[in-house]
């Protein structure tokens, strides 16, 4: 029995800032004259209000086009228009909603990645270096870098299957927030369109198709931060050609800074609007950095490290993206359809070492993951505009497809150097799904949507050491949708969605017969599709005057989750789980100058059933309690936050002064399934202030963790060995049991959030 090795993304605490959000909603009718508008996340430091924009058909709208009423100007330099995101139908779901592209420019952040948190109760954090994709967490998951949250930019998928670092990988440093037109989130497994990924959530990114003006900017701030960027379009033939392009560094607070060195460009030509245009869009990005991964506590405490120090100073990476993507839409009498295509080329290759000596007590653990993949995919949707009974309708249909070929490989490292080969497979992994869905409206306060979805998927992996993990495997699910909304009835509607959902697994774990670092050990086969199910209630209201609040109730189970083996280099299948809690988000707007906005997300999360497995390796460890302490079996999912708030409040108008503050807290969270180790409760705080002149002129100050609160970014507990611990010599003498040794020493493992941290941006158009 191979023991279980936690990766960092599964044992842990985040802390990381939530920033809030500002909601504005239209006043205008939509869907067969709904009073109650969508909500809408929209931007910038109390935009004030403008003229209404004409009306437009989305090619997701159930009827007649939304007219939006309350939306921002946009931010100096953009255009809020984009080929790739255009105006939403009205939200089916209390948790569905829009965020514009100038809301999330509003926010602090740290890293790209974490424009998400614009996203109620999504956490982003980074427990590595500052090129290696990002940990989510929402709705009491640990999604690690990114499984059952699917993202798409310009709807392209940014989540990577059958991954060297895990499966879902969902790598956004690449992505210029700038860019960003508007992000569509929605929840659940409750949309026929939404596949692989999505079971959590989804976020699709559009990117704008031009700017107003050029834009040039400059920030430089603590540790060694520079950003420059630079943004233009001009008009080419019956369309326009936007370029954009950033050069950033980072050292970070480490004693081994991070060297960040990254380099990003944005090539991309439209024509039209989102419902009937098309775009071209090229991108290239390459970044390499140094990572001060998490350190053990008793290091610390001990006096041996720094809290920035690091344990391994030779951990770190180097990645690239190439991209190519096209999208057409257009809009007829009969209704509407898009279509689009991409293909990407990527490399990563990545140092880690989370267990120090723990496997080689000389040179210690680190290892290198290889991946380098060429993703290519296409899909289609028809959407028609019709009656039944007399009665509005609309129904949808779609195809879907992806195709990885990918190389992946898994080594022994020492500071980067080969030691010996663990695995390295080739896999060629395809997917078509295929899905209806059909609306109709009942009545003026009542109407439901049907789905139904479809997903094929197949691999064949080779392995190259070893024949006996090779192998072909396909399977089939089906997944029915159902959603309904009631009313509105006084300014209020009600939501309940339903439905079947599914994730895929690393194909290696669909292959694997054999542990790679002992192949005399047998190891269990992982489906290759698993079954999630999810249902949710929710209401909205703009009941009382400027307050916008919307409050959802949800459960969702799946037959399995995803825990990444770091030492085998694939994705295993865990027991199935549970989580059911609820989601309140309010915002509130009493003058044109001033925005304030609370959220709260609360979560139940547990596994089902009994975890075999972790009882053997508990058993393994008799007579020795201090070891078998976080190793008992339990129920508890460990890195589930059960509790994440946040509130905020803005002041300013488009032009002259402005400031924010922003707060988020995370609750203590369990470590490991036996409750015996929990992260602390935080809270940080983030604030800005700057000045806006009215030729487009900015000058503002980003201030990150402003009362400089001592606390960690993450926090794991799982075991690990060192050369101070006493149980190294005794391993190394061979005076501990194997199974001790095996364990090593249980203990919070940590990676601080940088202290109080500058930035200065000086930003202008011309």
């Amino acid at each position: 029995m191979r023991p279980r090795r936690p990766e960092p993304g599964r044992r842990c605490v985040v802390l990381a800032a939530l920033p809030a959000f500002v909601l504005v909603a239209d006043d205008g009718k939509a869907f067969a004259q709904s009073d109650l508008p969508p909500i809408q996340i929209t931007g910038g430091e109390a935009p004030h209000r403008r003229k209404p924009a004409p009306p437009r058909r989305s090619a997701r709208s159930t009827a007649a086009p939304r007219h939006v009423v309350a939306q921002p100007a946009p931010a100096p330099g953009t255009d809020a228009t984009s080929v790739a995101s255009g105006a939403e139908g009205p939200p089916s779901m209390a948790s569905e909603l829009t965020v514009s592209g100038e809301a999330l420019n509003a926010r602090t952040f740290t890293r790209p990645g974490e424009a998400l948190e614009a996203v109620p109760g999504l956490i982003v954090t980074q427990h590595s270096g500052e090129g290696k994709a990002n940990q989510y967490f929402l709705r009491g998951y640990n999604l690690d870098h990114g499984t059952d949250l699917a993202i798409t930019v310009d709807d392209v998928p940014v989540n990577m299957r059958t991954h060297a670092h895990g499966q879902g990988y969902a790598d956004l440093n690449w992505l210029i927030p700038e860019t960003i037109s508007a992000m569509d989130v929605r929840k659940g497994p409750y949309f026929a369109d939404e596949g692989d990924f999505a079971s959590v959530g989804s976020i699709h990114i559009g990117l704008i198709d031009r700017t107003e003006k050029g834009l040039a900017q400059v920030m430089v701030g603590s540790f060694g931060y520079r950003r420059l960027l630079g943004m233009d379009s001009a008009r080419v033939g019956n369309g326009s050609l936007l370029v954009a392009g950033e050069l950033g560094t980072y050292n970070g607070p480490w004693d081994n800074p991070d060297n960040v060195r990254k380099l990003n460009g944005l090539l991309r030509y439209s024509q039209g609007t989102a419902t009937d245009g098309v775009s071209v869009t090229g991108m290239a990005y390459a970044s390499k950095w140094n990572s001060t991964d998490q350190v053990p506590q008793r290091a610390i405490t001990g006096g041996f490290l720094d809290r920035f120090g690091s344990e391994d100073p030779s951990d770190g990476g180097n990645t690239n993206r190439f991209a190519l993507s096209a999208r057409v839409a257009q809009s007829d009498d009969l209704g509407s359809w898009k279509a689009n295509a991409y293909v990407v080329k990527s490399q990563l290759d990545l140092f880690n070492n989370f267990t120090y000596f723990l496997s080689d007590s000389v040179l210690g653990d680190q290892f290198h993951q290889h991946d380098d993949r060429l993703m290519a995919g296409a899909n289609i949707s028809r959407t028609l505009n019709g009656s039944f009974a007399g009665l509005p309708m609309q129904t949808t249909f779609g195809l879907q497809s992806r195709y990885d070929a990918i190389d992946l490989a898994l080594s022994q490292t020492f500071q980067r150097s080969f030691l010996s080969n663990v695995r390295s497979d080739k896999v060629g992994e395809g997917s078509v799904g295929i899905y209806a869905e059909n609306t109709v409206r009942w009545t003026d306060w009542l109407r439901t949507t049907v789905g139904w979805r479809d997903d094929y998927y197949a691999a064949d992996v080779t392995s190259l050491f070893n024949a006996n993990n090779s192998g072909y495997v396909d399977a089939s699910l089906g997944s029915p949708k159902f959603r309904m909304v009631l009313g509105p009835f006084n300014q209020t509607e009600f939501f309940l969605g339903a439905g079947y959902g599914m994730h895929s697994n690393d194909a290696r774990g669909a292959t694997t017969t054999e542990d790679p670092s002992d192949p005399t050990t047998r190891l269990s086969q992982s489906p290759l599709l698993v079954r999630t199910r999810g249902a949710e209630v929710g209401v909205r209201s703009r009941i009382i005057p400027g307050l916008d609040s919307s409050f959802s109730i949800f459960i969702l189970d799946q037959d399995s989750e995803i825990l990444f083996s770091g030492d085998a280099g694939d994705t295993e299948a865990t027991r199935a789980s549970r989580r059911y809690g609820f989601e309140w988000t309010n915002h509130y707007r009493p003058k044109s100058w001033i925005d304030i906005d609370a959220d709260l997300a609360m979560t139940h999360a547990r596994f089902r059933g009994i975890d075999s497995e972790q009882a053997a390796v508990y058993a393994s460890l008799a007579g020795y309690p201090e070891a078998q302490v976080g190793n008992a079996p339990g129920n508890y999912s460990p890195n589930a936050p059960p509790m994440v708030a946040s509130a905020g409040i803005t002041l300013g108008e488009k032009t002259g002064w402005f400031g924010s503050l922003r707060w988020r807290y995370l609750a203590s969270s369990p470590l490991t399934e036996d409750d015996a180790f929990r992260s602390s409760a935080t809270s940080i705080f983030n604030g800005r202030l700057g000045y806006r002149a009215d030729n487009g002129w900015r000058i503002q100050l980003d201030v990150l963790n402003l009362f400089d609160t001592g606390a960690n970014q993450i926090t794991y507990a799982y075991g690990s060995l060192l050369k101070t611990d006493t149980l190294y010599n005794l391993c190394t003498g061979g005076a501990a049991p194997t199974a001790v040794c095996q364990n090593g020493v249980m203990d919070y493992v940590l990676h601080p959030v940088e202290p109080l941290t500058f930035r200065l941006t000086v930003a202008g158009t011309f």
